[in-house]
């Protein structure tokens, strides 16, 4: 486990305004309690509520990975339709302490998903 330093900071802070995410053009999360999520030199991540993602388009996957800041992460495929976008989205079930605010949160890679933030 490695904690956030000054030369690979990262900090947490709610999102100003309202987050929406696409598949294909249908509507699979709204929100307007996402967290963005700054890592170092890396855009912003915004890591949504799981009670606001429509549990009815997530499967589970069976893909694993790790991240030395977060920890441990899992993944889901999200089907609209007759479309499957495999490992579309991310959890960090029990993340490290440092960013333990992003536990209950999913993220979807912005190459597999339209994510929109549309300011208050």
């Amino acid at each position: 486990m490695r904690e956030p330093t000054a030369e690979h900071p990262i900090t947490i802070t709610p999102t100003a305004g309202r987050v929406r995410v696409r598949v294909n053009g249908e509507l699979v999360a709204d929100t307007r309690a996402a967290l963005g999520l700054q890592e170092a030199s890396y855009p912003v991540v915004q890591y949504i509520p799981i009670s606001d993602v429509d549990p009815k388009v997530l499967d589970r996957s069976e893909s694993r990975t790790h991240c030395p800041f977060k920890g441990d992460a899992g993944y889901y495929n999200v089907t609209v339709g007759n479309l499957t976008v495999e490992d579309a989205v991310w959890v960090y079930e029990q993340p490290y302490p440092a960013v333990s605010a992003i536990a209950g949160h999913l993220a979807f890679y912005p190459n597999k998903a339209d994510i929109t933030v549309d300011p208050d």
